[in-house]
């Protein structure tokens, strides 16, 4: 039924002339209308040609339909003949669907020849049975009626007939009280009772047309009841005993009530309980009552009042109840074990103690908490442990734990344990004998029965005076005849001291080891004699302790005087004692005629030389040989001669291999003095010229240059640093304006004006106006040339105080330039090319100022104007 075919088939008929395939057809049928599937509407047969084979290319197909449906199809009945049948998708409907319909049947045999014929399919009309509408047309209705309702209107049947003829409804069994109408209203006829009536009613409804076609359905009425009494329990039981510590959910009773309305289904009661005690619950549909905590006999309140009252409440939906007191007795059971507080015990006892001595009592700490005496009686048995021989109970009941033996730590046979760790069981008397264990930690005390013993009873060390402090010279050693040892500490308690030391020795406290904090001195004392003492915190012990001090050369010599200077002429003669200086020695371990005298440094040509240089402690200082500077043999004029005094140590070195030699040091300056030389001078008034001969050597010409050089530098970098100070103040003081106050009289300044000669070398032509120039390579004077002039000498300004002031200095300053040396020629040289300074603003010029600013402005018209020329 495709388009594309009905397009081909078409396209086929006006090629040619038509072939007649399909017999009986054109033909018109009819269907009624609901028909099923399946049902036969009319039947033709195909025809072949006899080129044809016996079957056809394309079977019998319903390729259009007018209007279009899908409720027909074509079946084979076998052969060649077929029949057009109904699908049953569509239903035929004739009140809604087409009432006739053009079927297009097309064909195709092998040879490629078609046809195409129209079958009109009539619907017909069928008379149907009624209908029912709404619910009733896909179920069972149930409808619900409270009890007590009186007489009324329950439900409405919804029915139609297809034909849309009047209907009539109709109730069986007609034996219930209920009733139906003309316009299907389903009515009640009583007033209900759930009590008495059928809870339940079963109705068939039919509705019938006017040719008798009817339909049946169902509709359930249920009575629903109202609940106006309340339940009542049924249970007699008020009193329950129960033991202590069941398990949860363990049922202690069944509650159980009836209730009228619900014909004794338990369902629809509710069962509570109204008290708050959460060791209870029950179930709130059954009534059962089971425990929901945990029930202990032996805490409080229980132990004291065992019984537990319960108030259960039964109720129905409609909150009608009913209340029962019912009442638990707890029993008690043997379910705690005996307990001790505290369960491990720490007792001590001396190794002395004697057999029968009480350690524990254990029943003043245990009992047992369960209520029933018969359940809380204990006992103890089972003491055991290492070292369990040393302790035994009384008896079971007591609990009372004593010694049986001494311990005895210094005895071999003792197992030398400290700690002893027992157990006792304590145990029920009755079923099920739940039992502890107790822990008790036996210390076992050392007592301090022996005092410590040293070694020897007295101790001699033999050292040596220049032994370093802080060396170890001997130990002591003590001992203690207990078990465990006890420790030892050691310590200093008489002597080891001396006048200059409050304590010289010191003993190490742990091992005995003694050392010198000071320094020996045979000298002063040669033997020291101290007590220690070894104590073990409870008992001291001492010993005496000799320490001999063995001489040893460890002072050097020391002489007077150790530093002096002389001066003596460079034509002395020789093997004299330059000015008479002799020194003196003393040495206290050493005799004097063990002295040696040697010049270790400083003597150069050895032109000095001690006398006598040895064995005595007396010598004197001789000139060996003369000075010759004349050749230049000689070239120093100061000699530091650095002396060294030893001892041969003849007195005290025993032991001639170890003896030693201690050094004594003395330090000479000696200043040679030069032949005088002349000196001239001139007429007073005039340079004084004074000749002095040169002393330094030509070698040593760099002396005089650098200390003329370094004091150059000195003063340079001073008058740099006071600059930079004024110029700091000039910058960062600027002058208050201060309220007029009473000034003080200004100091009169002369101003001097004093005429320098100043030697222009060097010519330049100024870049601005192209004039030539002079200029002094040194103070960087200058002037405007001018042809055949002689040289101007350039003005040097001086500010002198006034003659008021001091009147005495005034010559004094005047003749000053003359004698100044070159440096401080060139500083006022540099002052006197700095330009005057203008008095500012509100300042008075003093006349000293005036005269000054006058004299330059003369001298820069008589240079010819130049200020500042550039070079």
């Amino acid at each position: 039924m495709g388009k594309d075919l009905g397009c081909e088939i078409t396209e086929v008929l006006f090629q040619g002339r038509r072939t007649q395939l399909l017999k009986g057809l054109p033909a018109t049928s009819t269907v009624e209308e609901n028909s099923a599937a399946g049902v036969s509407v009319y039947n033709f047969n195909v025809t072949l040609s006899p080129l044809a084979s016996e079957d056809v290319a394309i079977l019998p197909t319903i390729v259009n339909s007018n209007p279009f449906t899908e409720a027909f199809d074509i079946k084979s009945k076998g052969g060649l003949e077929f029949s057009v049948i109904t699908t049953g998708n569509p239903v035929l409907d004739y009140e809604t669907m087409p009432k006739s319909f053009d079927l297009q049947i097309y064909v195709e045999d092998t040879i490629r020849r078609t046809d195409l014929n129209i079958l009109t399919i009539q619907v017909t009309d069928q008379n149907e049975h009624p209908v029912f509408r709404g619910n009733m047309a896909i179920q069972t209705v149930t409808i619900y009626v409270l009890e007590g309702t009186p007489p009324e209107r329950i439900y409405q049947v919804d029915a139609a007939d297809p034909e849309n003829a009047k209907l009539k409804y109709s109730l069986l069994p007609a034996t219930v009280p209920f009733s139906i109408r003309e316009s299907g209203d389903i009515f009640s006829t009583k007033k209900f009772d759930y009590e008495k009536d059928p809870h339940c009613y079963f109705l068939n409804i039919t509705v019938t047309d006017p040719d008798g076609l009817n339909s049946t359905k169902t509709v359930n009425i249920n009575i629903i009841n109202i609940n106006d009494e309340c339940p009542y329990f049924t249970t007699k039981q008020r009193i329950y005993r129960i033991p202590e510590e069941q398990g949860l959910g363990t049922i202690v009773a069944n509650s159980t009530a009836k209730d009228p309305d619900d014909e004794d289904s338990p369902s629809r009661l509710f069962y509570s309980i109204q008290s708050s005690d959460r060791r209870f619950s029950i179930n709130p549909g059954t009534g059962v009552l089971q425990v929901a905590g945990r029930i202990d006999r032996d805490a409080l309140p229980l132990r004291l009042h065992p019984n537990i009252s319960l108030t259960v409440r039964v109720e129905d939906s409609s909150g009608c109840d009913s209340e029962m007191e019912i009442t638990v007795i707890i029993d008690d059971v043997n379910d705690n074990p005996p307990e001790c507080n505290p369960s491990a015990f720490r007792k001590e006892a001396n190794e002395n103690t004697s057999p029968g001595t009480l350690l524990v009592d254990l029943r003043n700490y245990c009992k047992d908490i369960d209520v029933d005496p018969s359940n809380n009686q204990f006992r103890f048995t089972g003491l055991s442990g290492f070292g369990s021989n040393y302790f035994a109970l009384e008896s079971t009941v007591s609990g009372r734990l004593v010694m049986t033996e001494t311990i005895d730590f210094e005895n071999p046979a003792n197992p030398g344990v400290e700690i002893y760790t027992l157990t006792v069981r304590v145990q029920d008397i009755a079923h099920p004998n739940y039992s502890n264990i107790i822990y008790i930690y036996i210390r076992i005390k050392p007592v301090n029965e022996f005092s410590p013993v040293f070694h020897n009873l007295s101790y001699v060390f033999s050292v040596s005076e220049i032994t370093k402090v802080g060396s170890s010279i001997g130990r002591v050693h003590a001992t203690d005849k207990d078990w465990p040892p006890n420790v030892i500490t050691y310590s200093i308690v008489a002597g080891a001291g001396t006048r200059d030391y409050t304590n010289i020795f010191w003993i190490s406290p742990t091992k005995g080891d003694v050392r010198i904090l000071a320094r020996l001195d045979y000298e002063t004392t040669q033997k020291h004699v101290f007590t220690v003492q070894a104590s073990d915190q409870e008992k001291p012990t001492t010993a005496s302790v000799t320490v001999n001090v063995l001489e040893v050369n460890d002072e050097e010599p020391v002489c007077s005087p150790n530093f002096f200077s002389l001066q003596i002429p460079v034509n002395l003669a020789v093997g004299t004692n330059i000015n008479g200086f002799r020194i003196e020695c003393q040495d206290r371990d050493s005799d004097p005629r063990s002295f040696r005298y040697f010049i270790n440094e400083g003597n150069e040509n050895n032109h000095f030389i001690f006398s006598p240089s040895a064995g005595s402690n007396t010598s004197r200082l001789i000139l060996a040989s003369r000075f010759d500077y004349e050749s230049g043999l000689d070239t120093n004029w100061i000699y530091s001669l650095r002396v060294h005094i030893t001892d041969d140590n003849l007195v005290s070195a025993r032991d001639r291999t170890t003896r030693l030699v201690k050094t004594g040091t003395v330090t000479l300056s000696i200043r040679v003095i030069p032949n005088p030389t002349t000196a001239t001078t001139t007429t007073p008034g005039f340079t004084v010229v004074t000749k002095k001969e040169n002393l330094y050597s030509p070698s040593a010409w760099y002396v005089p240059f650098v200390i003329t050089l370094g004091s150059l530098l000195l003063l340079g970098l001073l008058g740099y640093l006071v600059l930079l100070l004024l110029t700091w103040l000039c910058t960062h003081c600027p002058p208050r304006i201060n309220a007029p106050e009473k000034k003080k009289p200004k100091k009169e300044v002369l101003v001097t004006m004093t005429k320098l000669n100043t030697v222009f070398d060097g010519e330049a032509r100024d870049p601005v106006t192209g004039r030539i120039y002079e200029f002094n390579t040194r103070s960087g004077a200058r002037r405007w040339k001018k042809s055949n002039e002689p040289l101007q000498p350039t003005l040097a300004v001086q500010v002198m105080p006034s003659a008021a002031e001091n009147s005495g200095q005034e010559m004094d300053r005047a003749e000053a330039p003359s004698k100044k040396e070159p440096s401080e020629k060139r500083k006022d040289l540099t002052a006197a090319t700095k330009p005057a300074a203008k008095p500012s603003a509100g300042q008075s010029e003093t006349p000293g100022q005036a005269g000054l600013r006058l004299q330059k402005s003369k001298e820069a018209s008589e240079d010819g104007g130049l200020s500042s020329p550039a070079p």
